[in-house]
């Protein structure tokens, strides 16, 4: 979409009603026949728009599609999603925010794509990016922080992409399994990835990658076991637009006050009573270890807290968790 076809639908949405064609032409300074072409894009791309004589012309359906202006139709916050670079395609929305953080856009700053060629999540694993259906997105943020603090950011991300979820639907019960996935029913829903560009005491930038699956209605036989989708859990479809401005509506306030509080201890008792693994025998794998225990609770420095087999206390930072049954590792 172009800069001016998507002036006139921000325009469109804004009004509510009917706009004359004359005053797009004014404020575009384009041609009536401009004008029409523009129209035209729009429906093109699934835009419902009403024609009527002497009145011009009326946005009455939406699409969806997580493209800036029909986010901002539902945005509160003040400052994040205020900017977003929306792109049909693109390899890694993490790699595109990475390089607009370099070159100095402000925080707050979105980069969405309706599908990915190389998205990635956690341990270098493949995120499967299909076009039309989910919600891949980056959000870039300068957090004047020391770097050890930035790993906190994940499970503040998981707060906000919970509260979003619930809000859209009563039948979903997701939950936060530490330290990046949002899950439903036992399967991964939503998952975060938290690059960054630091020095030891200071934080440059943190670019934030979220999938979510929406409207996906199956998935390749390798994942169709361990992943689901809005869809599949409750039978209706979602606004993918909709839904990227709940989240960042729902971030906003808790990331402000995450940089004054200097940790999690104002949000524990949300992780805690919404943790996948509260009080479950887990192994962690990491790098070069594993390590095994009950989960006691989340630190309020976002520490996986887990009970030995010796009664001592773990402390455990990274990882991948893997809930164990009796006889098994889930």
């Amino acid at each position: 979409m172009n800069d001016v076809t998507a002036r006139i639908l921000s325009r469109m949405i804004t009004v509510g009603d009917f706009v004359s064609g004359e005053a797009l032409c004014r404020e575009c300074g384009i041609t009536r026949s401009a004008v029409w072409k523009h129209i035209s894009l729009l429906r093109s791309e699934g835009y419902s728009l009403d024609a009527v004589t002497g009145r011009g012309y009326r946005l009455s359906g939406l699409t969806g599609r997580p493209v800036e202006a029909e986010v901002l139709s539902f945005l509160a916050a003040r400052r994040f999603g205020r900017k977003i670079a929306y792109h049909p395609v693109t390899a890694s929305t993490n790699i595109l925010a990475k390089t607009l953080a370099v070159e100095g856009v402000a925080e707050g700053c979105i980069v969405v794509a309706d599908s990915q060629t190389g998205g990635r999540g956690r341990m270098g694993r493949t995120w499967v990016s299909p076009s039309g259906v989910n919600l891949y997105f980056s959000l870039i943020l300068r957090p004047g922080v020391p770097s050890i603090r930035v790993p906190q950011l994940t499970l503040l991300v998981a707060v906000a992409l919970h509260r979003a979820l619930s809000d859209l639907s009563l039948d979903l019960a997701p939950m936060i399994k530490w330290p990046n996935d949002i899950l439903a029913n036992g399967k991964k829903l939503c998952g975060v990835l938290c690059e960054m560009q630091s020095e030891p005491d200071l934080t440059h930038f943190v670019v934030v990658g979220i999938g979510i699956n929406v409207n996906q209605s199956e998935f390749p036989p390798p994942l169709h076991e361990s992943a689901t989708s809005l869809f599949l859990e409750t039978g209706q479809l979602f606004s993918r637009a909709e839904l990227l401005a709940s989240v960042l509506n729902h971030f906003e306030p808790l990331y402000d006050a995450w940089l004054v509080e200097e940790d999690l201890g104002f949000i524990l008792s949300f992780l805690q009573a919404h943790s996948l693994l509260q009080s479950k025998e887990v192994t962690i794998d990491q790098l070069k270890r594993s390590i095994s225990g009950t989960v006691r609770g989340i630190s309020r420095l976002g520490e996986l807290m887990l009970d030995g087999a010796e009664g001592e206390i773990i402390l455990v930072s990274s990882g991948e968790a893997h809930l164990r049954t009796s006889s098994s590792i889930i």
